[in-house]
């Protein structure tokens, strides 16, 4: 049966791994918005699995306003599920988030604070939209089937998207930011560092061994950190692979927000990236480790097709 157009359908993705204050997280969320009169319905999430299940039940019960309290990786669910809706129905759904993730840059790059829920339900209330861009991988599965995945943030091959799998593992265990990023580099330090690639990035054609390569739509975990998810445009970093000096000066200039200033970062702008192939690396998307693609793959950008609830 649908719903009144003015509910909101919020689904609530507690911290995998982090049991303590999960029904206190909740709580403050839910007095913060009967304090302000939003009308609601929440529904949990058990697993990953599920929020797929979720979003596509709210959607075919009609919720216009669709409020994920979750991280990057719940996002990544909604927006894919919106994108195999029909334009129409798509276009009259408004996408927001209230960061509870393992990973919020998404959330960041609009200064949403996941230590900030009034400030976040105070300008989600005001419904100001921003139509904004997806990026998408397109690739062949092991069964030979054509596949695709969107994403909001960024994707990432190589090294990189194994620290992302580590980080996010580790930040379950430890359940401080630092301390799994601290963490993820250690082990980094015992894991692959290298990984022959062939890239077609506008005119130009890498051919040669690569570290990582993030393709952002977004500040990818501050590897893509000019991108911005509205101009049609995909930023990309290629970063070969820096002696040990070079690679802790790399750190600092991520963690420092000056990771393009690095001399083994070599940054692009384009709309479109073909991969022929990166023989043994890894790929996530927005953060969530994905089944590597068989083959060479293509990311593109797809412009102006998610309305997402922005700060007033």
């Amino acid at each position: 049966m649908a719903v009144e157009t003015t509910r909101w359908g919020i689904l609530y993705c507690p911290r995998t791994g982090i049991i303590s204050g999960t029904r206190k997280r909740w709580e403050k969320i839910q007095k913060i918005l009967d304090e302000r009169g939003v009308q609601y319905d929440m529904v949990q999430s058990e697993t990953a699995d599920s929020v797929e299940r979720l979003i596509k039940m709210m959607i075919s019960n009609g919720y216009k306003t669709i409020v994920i309290v979750g991280g990057d990786s719940a996002l990544n669910d909604a927006v894919n599920c919106l994108m195999m809706e029909e334009k129409s129905v798509r276009e009259e759904i408004a996408l927001g988030v209230i960061p509870n993730g393992v990973m919020n840059d998404f959330a960041r790059f609009w200064d949403f604070d996941e230590d900030k829920p009034e400030q976040t339900v105070d300008w989600l209330v005001q419904h100001r939209i921003r139509t904004v861009d997806l990026g998408c991988i397109r690739y062949t599965n092991a069964n030979g089937e054509k596949c695709h995945r969107y994403f909001l943030n960024c994707l990432n091959i190589g090294m990189t998207a194994d620290i992302m799998n580590l980080r996010r593992q580790t930040r379950r265990l430890f359940g401080s930011r630092t301390l799994s990023f601290i963490s993820s580099l250690f082990v980094m330090l015992f894991h692959r560092m290298e990984y022959k690639m062939k890239l077609h990035i506008n005119s130009d054609v890498i051919d040669r061994k690569v570290m990582t390569v993030c393709i952002g739509s977004g500040p990818g975990y501050g590897q893509t950190p000019n991108a911005v998810p509205y101009n049609g445009m995909l930023d990309v970093s290629v970063v070969y692979h820096p002696e040990v000096v070079q690679l802790i000066e790399g750190l600092w200039l991520l963690v420092t927000g000056r990771f393009l200033n690095h001399r083994s970062v070599h940054p692009y702008r384009t709309t479109e990236v073909q991969v022929d192939y990166a023989k043994k690396a890894m790929v996530g998307v927005d953060g969530r480790l994905m089944k590597t693609p068989v083959g060479s793959f293509c990311v593109n950008v797809e412009q102006e097709v998610i309305n997402f609830l922005i700060p007033a």
